[in-house]
């Protein structure tokens, strides 16, 4: 029986079948390395950008590292080092959560709403250059469907044991 529209003739783990995990890699480590070159005059690190986007988009009162660490898809060490950084740098602060006495809030200062729209236009012209790849009209499907792939690894890996079994 021939494989319908969906299916490949190949299995999952052959060869010359093209592999999830590569292709996203391949795909973050170039967006990456082109944003972080096309940004290192003005000192933001890609992940930094993040961070004042999310800030930027979220509650104006400002979010817990626990939040901004499940935003960015990172692990708190590295979030907790980003913002020392930043704080130091004058674009964050952080300030006693209102009502857990274990967090923080972080809010982006004025001096890093600056640094952000500096770097902001870099972003969207490095975005709207490597979707120009795609028809216009499948832009917006293949974002949906990406976001679906991401949802679903970010599930399968909240679901996963933390140590594999013996």
């Amino acid at each position: 029986m021939p494989p319908s529209a969906h299916e490949s003739p190949n299995p999952i783990d052959s060869p010359g079948r093209r592999r999830l995990p590569p292709l996203l890699r391949r795909a973050w480590y170039g967006l990456n390395q082109a944003f972080r070159r096309r940004i290192v005059h003005t000192g933001v690190t890609p992940d930094q950008f993040t961070v004042m986007r999310t800030l930027l988009e979220g509650d104006p009162k400002g979010i817990s590292q626990r939040e901004l660490t499940q935003s960015m898809s990172s692990d708190p060490n590295t979030v907790a080092s980003l913002l020392e950084r930043m704080e130091t740098a004058g674009w964050v602060e952080r300030h006693a959560h209102e009502t857990d006495k274990r967090a923080y809030r972080i809010r982006l200062l004025s001096s890093g709403k600056r640094k952000y729209l500096e770097v902001r236009d870099i972003a969207v012209a490095l975005q709207t250059e490597v979707l120009s790849v795609l028809p216009d009209a499948g832009r917006e499907k293949f974002l949906e469907q990406l976001t679906a792939v991401a949802d679903a690894c970010r599930v399968t890996a909240e679901s996963s044991p933390k140590r594999a079994k013996p």
